[in-house]
């Protein structure tokens, strides 16, 4: 019988299923195949729904053996196996989707909590009653920082956190972190420092808003488990200029309670913490690792921990970024005059973190860990004198003051301190010329030498006491009846008020919004949802719009498309902020390719909304700054 007719009784008796193909276009792919030289493997579907593999071998005579293997087991363990993605799939998008509105439904409300304990603090009230607001707000700051751990997580899982390459500055990043810890780690007595390598590059692309994220949670792990001594981060690397890029390692080390050699592969999994008794007293969601880690490996690196029980831990990470382009940050050239310096620290890491920092400049370093030491060694062959703030027995500040009247020294002095305010207060801070805030980033230590007075023989203390003060985010606060911008000093009566929309449905969110904004002078409208914040964009007229994006009915993505529709037809264009609680649903790309042109996470803060109001406020209009009558409060 030839095979031709086999095709044509399979079909004909309907002993296969030929799927998606009618019964002639089957027998006609298998003759094609039957004629090839080398005939591919093939599965048919039988009647009863059994599964057959055909392998056929063709012969040097021109015949050909086919082997069929019934297959079937396999089919439907491969199907089983496909159900079970599937579904697990599924409910991997509904945990994520359920996770993305938890969110939302517990920001709106945390949004009334923190905005609202945050503008009681700025109000006249006993030393009881703000320890009671600040206990308020630090506690819902707290509780977002675990909300924020469990959506990055579930963005992860959900493959739906992505990293955004921007140039940036990578030293300035790891220090911008270190401020954030600084108060802590003051409160607890922890040096925190900073060792980059004084010949790594600064300036790379990448995402640093994920990498400030990564050192965020390490830094913070080891500020939190680490009772006395310090915590250091250390940035070395390698430069491969045939690709521009540099291979880059960071290690944060502490002297905390470490980590026991079997628990250490622990600490980086899901929801997980080293529990014994030694480490129940420090809260968190056990997510920090895990996050970091993935992090870490969406980047293409790795991470590492290394740790003593009882001694201190150094957890770490390696990634691979490229350079930015254009040249890097060079150290200054420092007059001829400062050859050598002397550095007095009582923390040995801290002594030799300066001594190579300031050898980069070409100076002779001579390190001591006392004053009174140092009170012996300085003479006048010696430029410049670094010097900690708080040391045992005489502190920074008298042995500046003993220099100058008991030895007439009369070179610059550089007092680095945790605590401006009390350094500042004290009178002989006058013998100061520079003071730097620790931790410090290695370019402000620069700076400052760089602008140094070097002739200091007929004067008593600071020549330019501006010259020398930090100018670090910490000592900056936000005065009430200040304004935020210098190009907003100067106020007009002749402009009108700025007009400012806010599309928000949550009264109470409304209520917050209001509040924050009281002080500037602005024309504030409300609007309840979209529907709403359309009709006001046509009646009102305003200059800047600040646009909720859950709201019932046209939401706050849908109202922003139907403005600028409009806008097309009238011609200029509003800026609109979306203001989002909902963390899936509100990252930056699908926020902006709806027409909005910034984005702020609810809960609101006072001065990041100040801010934005004075970015956007037209020319014609009357700068928002605070008003008069509101400056005393």
């Amino acid at each position: 019988i030839s095979y031709a007719r086999i095709l044509q009784l399979l079909t004909d008796e309907g002993l296969v299923n030929t799927e998606d193909l009618n019964p002639a276009q089957w027998r006609a792919m298998m003759t094609e195949r039957w004629m090839s030289p080398t005939p591919e493997p093939i599965v048919v579907r039988w009647w009863n729904d059994e599964y057959f593999r055909f392998i056929d071998q063709r012969g040097h005579g021109g015949d050909v053996v086919s082997l069929a293997l019934n297959i079937t087991a396999s089919v439907r363990y491969e199907e089983e196996l496909k159900s079970a993605r599937h579904k697990a799939e599924t409910a991997s998008r509904a945990k994520s989707a359920f996770l993305a509105n938890m969110s939302h439904e517990i920001r709106t409300p945390m949004n009334g909590v923190v905005g609202m304990a945050d503008l009681l603090c700025d109000t006249s009230l006993s030393e009881e009653q703000r320890l009671y607001a600040n206990t308020i707000r630090s506690s819902g700051e707290a509780l977002l920082v675990i909300i924020n751990d469990v959506l990055d997580y579930s963005k992860i899982e959900a493959d739906k956190l992505v990293l955004h390459r921007e140039e940036f500055d990578l030293e300035r990043c790891i220090h911008d972190v270190i401020m954030l810890m600084q108060p802590t780690a003051r409160d607890k007595g922890i040096a925190l420092l900073v060792d980059y390598d004084l010949f790594l590059p600064t300036r790379f692309l990448g995402d640093p808003g994920r990498l400030r994220q990564v050192m965020t949670n390490l830094a913070g792990n080891a500020v939190k488990f680490t009772k006395a001594g310090h915590v250091i981060i250390r940035v070395t690397g390698v430069s491969d200029t045939s690709n521009n890029s540099c291979k880059i390692h960071v290690a944060i080390e502490d002297t905390g309670i470490g980590i026991a050699e079997d628990m250490v592969e622990h600490v980086f999994g899901e929801f997980n913490q080293v529990d014994d008794e030694r480490n129940r007293e420090f809260e968190g969601t056990g997510l920090g690792l895990a996050i970091t880690r993935r992090l870490i490996e969406m980047m293409d690196g790795s991470v590492w921990v290394e740790s003593t029980l009882g001694e201190g831990s150094c957890f770490g990470f390696k990634i691979e970024l490229d350079m930015a382009e254009g040249a890097q940050p060079e150290p200054p050239v420092l007059p001829d005059a400062l050859t050598r310096a002397v550095v007095i620290s009582d923390s040995s890491v801290n002594r030799e973190l300066l001594k190579k920092q300031l050898m980069q400049l070409g100076m002779s370093i001579t390190v001591c860990s006392s004053t009174q030491k140092g009170l012996e060694i300085i003479d006048n062959s010696v430029n410049l004198v670094a010097c900690d703030h708080n040391m045992t027995g005489m502190d920074g500040l008298e042995l500046a003051q003993s220099l100058r009247e008991d030895k007439d020294w009369r070179n610059p002095f550089i007092l680095l301190t945790e605590n401006p305010g009390s350094a500042k207060s004290d009178p002989a801070y006058r013998h100061v010329q520079s003071l730097l805030q620790k931790p410090y980033p290695r370019s402000d230590l620069f700076a400052r030498i760089a602008d140094l007075p070097l002739d200091l023989s007929q004067l008593d203390g600071p020549e330019d006491r501006t010259s020398g003060e930090p100018h670090t985010s910490s000592e900056v606060s936000e005065q009430p009846g200040q304004p935020l911008h210098d190009d907003l000093k100067q106020q007009s009566d002749g402009p009108r008020l700025m007009r400012v929309l806010a599309a928000e449905d949550n009264k109470t969110n409304q209520l917050v919004f209001g509040k924050m904004v009281k002080t500037l002078a602005i024309d504030l409208r409300f609007a309840n949802n979209g529907h709403e914040a359309v009709e006001a964009f046509e009646e009102f007229q305003p200059d800047l719009i600040f646009m909720d994006i859950s709201m019932p009915g046209m939401d706050g993505k849908e109202a922003t498309r139907e403005i600028r529709k409009r806008e097309l037809q009238t011609g200029g264009h509003v800026p609109i902020i979306a203001l989002t609680a909902h963390a899936l649903e509100g990252d930056a790309e699908a926020i902006l390719s709806e027409g909005l042109d910034h984005f702020m996470t609810k809960p609101l803060r006072k001065a990041i909304l100040h801010e934005r109001i004075a970015e956007f406020c037209p020319d014609q209009a009357q700068p928002a700054i605070p008003e008069p009558q509101d400056q005393a409060s």
